[in-house]
């Protein structure tokens, strides 16, 4: 393996829209949200332990996860595990993380992907990403893979690229979630990939963007340069993080730096970002019913997703297009069309009942 290969797994976000399963104290990355015997940040970490040392696969997270993802990830060392002492965005974890090998090897080259993804055809996923490493290790780009899309997808950002003969296209921009209408162009015009959020780099090439573009970030994390794995690590970042900006890493950089490229690529790809995402991954019954734990008998009901304890017995009767969703002492029942408002209801939910229910 390529000692100069690292992978970052971002594992800090919190899923609130696959309450009431994701909580805050147990967050969506470490359920078994496909019944694979894993959870996903466990198939995550799998997965890149295929072509990367596994010492230097780190997992950015909350410190609030910190047993969490000892718990699942349990061979990884404690100086694999980035603590970030305040929820913000993408860039600062990235910087961190890209100072973090940038101090031990200079000539590292990262991928940056989240915990939670669905990856069907993983030695796919895997041939992409050496490409990826390969270009990057050789050229000063910024690299993001880029998903070929099969339907008008409102919920996922997309890439416009440059239909060059080159497998690696430059991107022209980035569009955040259109409505349908703008969907359905972009996927008749052939020009647009989904963003699916996975950035390979050279470390090098990463920090001179931050350097341009996010100066104020850039200089905040350097002074830490000396710091980086050593003891004194986490007091830095526990006293300095909390000052970063709270912005993307697509706001901050990707949208703004002229050296953005991306690789097509068709590895079967699901953001799991919602039940109904999640229901499109899942075996069906003739009526387009899908089940996850218990046993359910439909009666002239059709479209429903239903997840329960492993064991319970269900009866959905004259049910169609609904989310079902039982966590022991709590039942969501929602129309599918609204499941957008999931966020809301655990607002809800949370001044209603309080918070060990969020």
């Amino acid at each position: 393996m390529n000692k100069n290969y690292y992978a970052v797994i971002m594992a800090g976000g919190i899923g609130s829209r696959f309450w009431p399963i994701s909580t805050n104290k147990l967050p969506k990355q470490f359920h078994d949200i496909l019944g694979t015997g894993n959870s996903l940040i466990q198939q995550t970490y799998n997965r890149f332990e295929n072509l990367i040392p596994s010492e230097n696969i780190l997992i950015a997270t909350n410190k609030k996860y910190k047993k969490l993802v000892k718990k699942h990830l349990s061979n990884i060392a404690s100086n694999q595990i980035l603590l970030e002492p305040a929820m913000l965005n993408t860039a600062p974890c990235i910087l961190y993380s890209a100072f973090k090998i940038y101090c031990k090897n200079p000539d590292g080259i990262m991928i940056v992907a989240p915990s939670d993804h669905y990856i069907e055809n993983e030695q796919e996923f895997i041939s992409n990403v050496e490409t990826s490493f390969d270009f990057c290790s050789q050229n000063d780009f910024l690299l993001t893979l880029g998903i070929q899309p099969t339907n008008p997808n409102t919920g996922y950002g997309y890439i416009k690229f440059d239909k060059s003969n080159n497998p690696i296209k430059k991107v022209l921009n980035f569009t955040e979630k259109p409505n349908l209408k703008t969907a359905e162009q972009f996927i008749k015009s052939g020009d647009y990939l989904w963003n699916a959020g996975i950035f390979i780099w050279s470390v090098k090439s990463i920090l001179k963007a931050f350097e341009t573009y996010l100066p104020e970030m850039f200089q905040l994390f350097s002074n830490g340069y000396d710091d980086y794995n050593t003891t004194s690590e986490n007091n830095f970042i526990k006293e300095n993080y909390v000052k970063s900006e709270n912005i993307s890493i697509d706001f901050g950089i990707m949208e703004k730096a002229t050296n953005v490229c991306v690789l097509p690529t068709n590895f079967g790809w699901n953001d799991l970002g919602s039940w109904v995402s999640l229901q499109d991954k899942l075996d069906a019954d003739e009526h387009q019913n899908t089940t996850i734990g218990g046993a359910v008998i439909f009666r002239d009901a059709k479209g429903n997703m239903v997840k329960t304890q492993s064991g319970k017995k269900v009866v959905i009767q004259g049910l169609n297009d609904f989310i079902v969703v039982e966590k022991k002492d709590v039942l969501l029942i929602c129309p599918k069309a609204k499941e957008q408002e999931i966020k809301e209801i655990t607002a809800e939910v949370k001044s209603t009942f309080g918070d060990k229910f969020v």
